[in-house]
């Protein structure tokens, strides 16, 4: 069988298309251990879909399912271009819903991608913790996110605390003149991450609807590199670089 590893933002990712749609937890483990397989944040299988370019199924290294990643959408959407299973511009189907995504540059090893995640939705402001106030949104998946004057003081064992008790992915958000900085505690991971894309939405719509950006910002995640986020009224835009690190056999 053979598989891509993709890095998008410090997020990575073994791809691989398939024709059939069957349970793969365990090889999910297996592929993504750090040590024992190839090593990645998660595992996307591209499937057939009679409405839609493809659907994949997305779990994390732990073999959980997740419904969207935003960074994985940006590295699929590559891949598939890449393998001609898609044109530039196609639309694909996750569990959170179905996902708008453009190639604006592109070679084997890399390119700018853009997607348009699903509509964001706010599930709750008013969540206190540690005398620190949180808003939930679902950006595809569950996101607490709050603000911090200082990006490099992330408490890990508060975000984990956090993690089971509201079944969410955890962000602290930065706001530097009319930018963000994101960091992000991703469930399925269990740790920190280098960037999370719809971690990175999550801290955009809220500093967004709070008037604290405009609807087109840059963001940066711990990886440092660039990411460029937008509104347009009903979804939000995701743009920045991908690539496809190695191809290999596995056996």
């Amino acid at each position: 069988m053979m598989v891509s590893k993709y890095s998008a933002s410090g997020n990575d990712f073994v791809i691989f298309h398939s024709e059939e749609k069957v349970d793969r937890t365990e090889l999910a483990k297996i592929l993504c251990h750090r040590h024992e397989g190839i090593g990645a944040d998660g595992l996307v299988v591209l499937v057939p879909n009679d409405k839609y370019d493809f659907e994949w199924q997305f779990y994390n290294s732990d073999g959980s399912h997740a419904d969207m990643c935003g960074n994985a959408s940006r590295a699929t959407a590559h891949y598939a271009y890449n393998n001609e299973l898609a044109d530039t511009k196609m639309t694909f189907l996750t569990g959170a819903g179905v996902i708008n995504a453009t190639i604006e540059s592109s070679d084997a090893k890399s390119g700018v991608v853009l997607s348009e995640l699903t509509p964001p939705e706010i599930l709750d402001t008013d969540i206190k913790f540690n005398n620190k106030s949180w808003w939930l949104i679902n950006t595809g998946v569950p996101h607490l996110v709050r603000y911090t004057d200082n990006i490099k003081e992330f408490d890990i064992e508060e975000a984990r605390e956090l993690r089971y008790k509201y079944n969410a992915n955890v962000n602290i958000t930065q706001v530097v003149g009319e930018n963000l900085k994101v960091r992000t505690y991703e469930r399925g991971v269990e740790d920190e991450t280098l960037a999370c894309g719809t971690g990175m939405a999550a801290c955009f719509y809220r500093a967004f609807k709070e008037g604290k950006i405009s609807d087109n910002v840059e963001v940066y995640p711990i990886s440092g590199e660039t990411l460029y986020l937008g509104y347009n009224g009903k979804t939000i835009t995701f743009k920045g670089k991908v690539k496809n690190t190695f191809i290999a056999e596995f056996i």
